[in-house]
């Protein structure tokens, strides 16, 4: 954060400089308020950029083992063109390598799911799929196991048709 700040800052100072710069090479025929304007539109556009290039930059060096489940576009009223193209402010995968299931339940996966934000830190949540019955749980920690592979407490949800980490965690486990 502190060094897209820098970024903004000195990005500013730059289209400020070169629109003074021009300002003197034409003479000083361009009017006063040039510097100021084109430092703010290029503040504006270097945050813009940022915000829009974040999901590529943070999830292409992700390993293989990293898959994402669910990106979530977001658009806000204080950022007006998020409605004409909305850009992915968080996002879901899933470590498929952590996936595991019990032999005498074949239709349930346990798997790391990894939860990543714009200006959040990344949480690892352990979740419980069941790919048979459609349904989630997150595991809390504690959570113990019986000889069977279940587990007792778990709070299952059934998400919506199509979701993502579902799919994601069950395709190919049953």
């Amino acid at each position: 954060m502190f060094l897209e700040l820098i970024g903004v800052i000195f990005a500013g100072i730059a289209a400020a400089g070169a629109a003074m710069i021009l300002n003197r090479a034409t003479g000083g025929r361009l009017p006063r308020w040039l510097a100021p304007v084109a430092a703010g539109v290029a503040m504006i556009g270097v945050t813009v950029s940022s915000e829009y290039s974040w999901y590529a930059r943070t999830s292409a060096p992700l390993p293989g083992a990293l898959v994402i489940a669910e990106a979530v576009p977001e658009t806000s009223l204080y950022r007006p063109w998020t409605y004409a193209v909305p850009y992915v402010s968080r996002f879901a995968a899933i470590d498929t390598a952590s996936r595991q299931s019990h032999p005498a339940r074949p239709g349930q996966v346990l798997a790391d799911v990894y939860f990543f934000g714009r200006w959040a830190p990344v949480n690892m949540v352990p979740v419980m799929f069941d790919c048979s019955g459609g349904r989630r749980a997150m595991v809390p920690p504690g959570t113990v196991f019986s000889d069977d592979g279940s587990a007792e407490g778990l709070q299952w949800a059934v998400p919506e048709a199509g979701d993502g980490l579902l799919a994601t965690a069950c395709g190919g486990a049953g």
